[in-house]
């Protein structure tokens, strides 16, 4: 599994190549850094942390915890099936995801306070006419008084709604901006703006390294293109272009 962290920026619309409207959903994901690495020899299972924005200050444990990466305000755990090229420090952005794959998306929705049945559970209330009053919104029953005599666990009443870990699956990804990390996701991704979300996606993370040119090439080409300009601008003289070269 590969995952990264990141926040919700917002909603807003792009259309399809068919010309059709979809909403899509803009997340600013990562940079993360990998600040520990988790075996199955030491640990039990094979898993790296990942931490997200920097943080100012931080208590002694957490110093001490992330001395070799440096202080990160969130931190996640993320399984993973092979470690062999992944090391503490490596750097993860949204490069892991590619246009068209499906993700899922694990975010803290938004919190709604206490809420009546109708808006937590969707009841349908009490008759509007027919002598009733003030029972619109009511929940109506919640169990008989002799037998069972109690009101059952679980009974769906008023209560707190909202503000609970939601992952929403089976997401598709529309773009993938590299340069401002930002991932666009096509439909709703639960939470507010800013909220802190968990993107992940199967298979392995893919590991970046950019190989740099030759030396001996990039001496040549140097070479080349100045011996080219010499010859250009020189006047017709005995002095060969290598005397030319030489002195530019």
């Amino acid at each position: 599994m590969k995952g990264i962290i990141g926040k919700k920026i917002g909603m807003t619309q792009t259309f399809s190549e068919k010309g059709e409207v979809q909403p899509v959903t803009l997340v600013q994901a990562g940079p993360c850094v990998i600040t520990q690495i988790k075996t199955q020899s030491n640990d039990g299972y094979n898993a790296i942390q990942i931490g997200y924005e920097t943080l100012k200050k931080a208590n002694k444990p957490t110093s001490g915890h992330l001395q070799r990466t440096g202080n990160f305000k969130y931190l996640r755990e993320i399984r993973v099936e092979e470690l062999d090229e992944l090391q503490v420090g490596q750097l993860l952005n949204v490069q892991m995801f590619s246009v068209g794959e499906i993700i899922r998306v694990t975010a803290n929705s938004k919190g709604r306070g206490f809420a009546g049945g109708m808006k937590r559970h969707g009841f349908h209330g009490g008759p509007k006419t027919h002598g009733q009053s003030d029972r619109w919104r009511a929940p109506g029953s919640v169990g008989a008084g002799s037998t069972p005599g109690r009101v059952f666990k679980g009974k769906r009443m008023a209560g707190h709604y909202g503000n609970e870990t939601i992952t929403t699956k089976g997401l598709e990804v529309v773009s993938v901006d590299t340069e401002n990390n930002i991932l666009s996701i096509k439909g709703a991704v639960p939470g507010a703006r800013d909220t802190l979300v968990m993107v992940a996606g199967d298979g392995n993370i893919p590991i970046y390294i950019e190989e740099p040119e030759p030396i001996n090439e990039v001496v040549e080409e140097v070479v080349e293109e100045v011996v080219e300009e010499a010859a250009e601008e020189a006047e017709p003289t005995n002095e060969t272009v290598e005397e030319v070269v030489e002195e530019a």
